[in-house]
């Protein structure tokens, strides 16, 4: 009945302060001193172990000392997984299967997210993210922020800690703290009860990480900036657009960074062939990346005639294939699949890159969504670095696939991680 995924607080007086757990029943109680909620429930329940949520010490009531007992060490380890750095450097060399205490197999890394309602699409993210190794490997040791004093970033840190636990009771983790602080921090832009878009939250999320490592100068990098942030480079021409180029004399020429890459999808057809189907277009990755060449030009009456080119690109490349469009009346889907290389996507074939550059990224996590538009689910394409291995995760379902059926999915959202050799 033990479970910490939940919300720590007191089952009766719904406080934070200083909570314990019942080590029968599983069930959260306030203070041990005589006549509060866990003293109550030792008396009338005849429960008499409780364990201090915020230190892990084990404690005997009614009578009141404290028990220790290297038996209780895995309850402890359950409570708040720790990992040394040496634990850290063995997570990509070694094969791990673990089991929980139902016999049921699992491995530690890439475990099912329990899905409380309709959160899908924070799931998916925090999917991707646990299999970052730079971002994994800062947030499993605490001491990396111990400094910074953010509920997001704490949360986050405790989840990924959950999801790479070698020891778990069970092989699934529940995000309902980290989904708590979320909606916290986000002013309820993004919630339990609605559905809403994955880049929206992944950009969101990024940036909020971010800010609160920084401590709020967002100049300064951190572990996030070091690991997606890029240089694009943005010239509009003169006398275009409703900005600085209306009236200057030359085009104008920015260097910004980005987070993430928008490839815009050529227009799904409108008639059926000849067997009165819908046709589904496909467009290689290489034609809808030449947007970032330098040479193509983009009209937009706001903001003008613009071209595009990277000049610094991140260790992580994150690509959004934009499938919605929204008009005054609904939201269109597009269909168009996109073919791409699991591994080798050579970038020097398709935009010129900045010398002495790596240009070749292998493709580490896909996220696709099922369903028409303002529907259906979301589920992410894993890949398991230490075995090779490609994995589908939709909310507690984990199965193996082929590497052919990522590239056939309709792609939404992708990472691919800089090849170092």
């Amino acid at each position: 009945n033990l479970d910490f995924d939940f919300e720590k607080c007191c089952s009766v007086t719904l406080s934070h302060v200083n909570v314990y757990v019942c080590l029968v029943c599983g069930k959260y109680f306030q203070g041990r001193s005589l006549g509060t909620q866990a003293y109550t429930h030792a008396l009338e329940t005849s429960h008499h172990m409780f364990m201090k949520l915020d230190n892990g010490r084990v404690y005997c009531l009614p009578d009141g000392y404290e028990v220790v007992d290297r038996s209780l060490d895995d309850v402890r380890y359950m409570l708040n997984p720790q990992f040394s750095p040496q634990d850290v450097a063995k997570l990509d060399k070694d094969v791990t299967w673990a089991r929980a205490l139902d016999s049921s197999e699992y491995m530690p890394g890439l475990v099912g997210l329990n899905n409380m309602k309709r959160h899908e699409y924070a799931n998916v993210i925090v999917q991707l993210l646990a299999r970052i190794p730079a971002i994994r490997d800062f947030f499993l040791i605490p001491a990396n922020y111990k400094d910074v004093d953010s509920i997001l970033v704490t949360r986050f840190g405790e989840l990924l800690r959950k999801i790479w636990n070698p020891r778990n009771f069970k092989g699934q983790v529940s995000p309902h703290e980290f989904m708590q602080a979320v909606i916290l921090c986000s002013k309820k832009r993004f919630t339990l009860e609605s559905v809403s878009d994955p880049v929206d939250f992944f950009s969101w999320l990024l940036n909020a990480l971010h800010a609160d490592l920084v401590g709020g100068r967002l100049k300064k990098p951190s572990i996030i900036t070091q690991c997606f942030q890029g240089e694009l480079e943005v010239v509009t021409e003169k006398g275009t657009g409703k900005g600085k180029a209306a009236s200057a004399q030359a085009d104008v020429v920015e260097r910004v960074p980005f987070l993430l890459l928008g490839l815009d999808l050529p227009p799904a057809p409108l008639f059926k062939d000849t067997l009165e189907k819908n046709i589904i277009p496909q467009v290689p990755i290489f034609n809808i990346m030449r947007k970032f060449d330098g040479e193509t030009v983009h009209n937009d009456i706001r903001l003008g005639r613009r071209r595009f080119r990277i000049t610094c690109l991140p260790p992580y490349l994150c690509l959004h294939m934009k499938r919605f469009t929204k008009n005054n009346f609904f939201v269109e889907k597009n269909p168009t699949i996109v073919n791409f290389p699991v591994k080798n996507l050579e970038l020097n074939d398709i935009m010129p890159v900045p010398q002495d550059t790596l240009s070749k990224y292998d493709l580490i996590a896909n996220i696709v969504h099922d369903g028409k538009a303002g529907e259906g689910i979301y589920r992410a394409h894993i890949q398991r670095k230490v075995e090779e291995i490609w994995y589908e995760v939709q909310d507690l379902r984990v199965i193996d696939i082929l590497p052919q059926m990522v590239a056939m999915s309709e792609s939404y959202f992708q990472v691919w991680a800089q090849k170092t050799s």
